[in-house]
């Protein structure tokens, strides 16, 4: 198998930008997310692709948002938070939540339940429910740690994004 050698940041540029850090980090593919939460207005969500099982003994998750989000305000508030993992077919849903639109607005025509004081979305490929344990600086997002309280898993394939787009893990970009 051929190698091929990464793009780089021209000698002396100076300090990574983040427009090319996010154009590099575009090459990883991730696994697709809403993080959710009900606040003292409701439910709350976002689309979010900074997320991962952190701990297998104690069960711990991980979560990415950004700083300003109504999101993270909510999480803090209710102490518990939901990590929504999206199914192939659930583009929509993951567009719909990563706009910055009132968050009733999201919501609009989202099929969701609530387990145990968290939103848990209709067509997910897995739901865990987690108690906030930390919340951690990380320049413009906070880093999320939780402890898994819940887990559930059904069938099918996840959403992922890669190079700046939703798809199924056996569609090409």
């Amino acid at each position: 198998m051929a190698s091929r050698e990464p793009e780089r940041t021209p000698e002396g540029a100076g300090e990574l930008g983040s427009d090319s850090f996010r154009r590099a980090m575009g090459h990883l593919p991730t696994g697709v997310t809403v993080v959710t939460a009900i606040g003292p207005e409701g439910p709350s969500g976002l689309t979010a692709n900074a997320v991962s099982s952190l701990s297998l003994d104690p069960p711990l998750m991980l979560a990415c948002l950004d700083r300003g989000s109504r999101t993270l305000r909510a999480v803090e508030q209710a102490g518990r938070f939901g990590v929504n993992v999206l199914a192939a077919d659930q583009a929509e849903v993951a567009r719909a939540f990563a706009t910055k639109v009132e968050m009733h607005e999201k919501w609009e025509g989202i099929a969701w339940s609530e387990r145990g004081g968290i939103p848990a979305l209709d067509g997910i490929v897995v739901w865990v429910a987690c108690e906030l344990r930390n919340v951690l600086e990380g320049g413009d997002h906070v880093i999320l740690t939780g402890a898994a309280l819940d887990v559930a898993a059904g069938d099918g394939d996840p959403l992922v994004f890669y190079r700046g787009s939703y798809m199924g893990l056996g569609e090409a970009p």
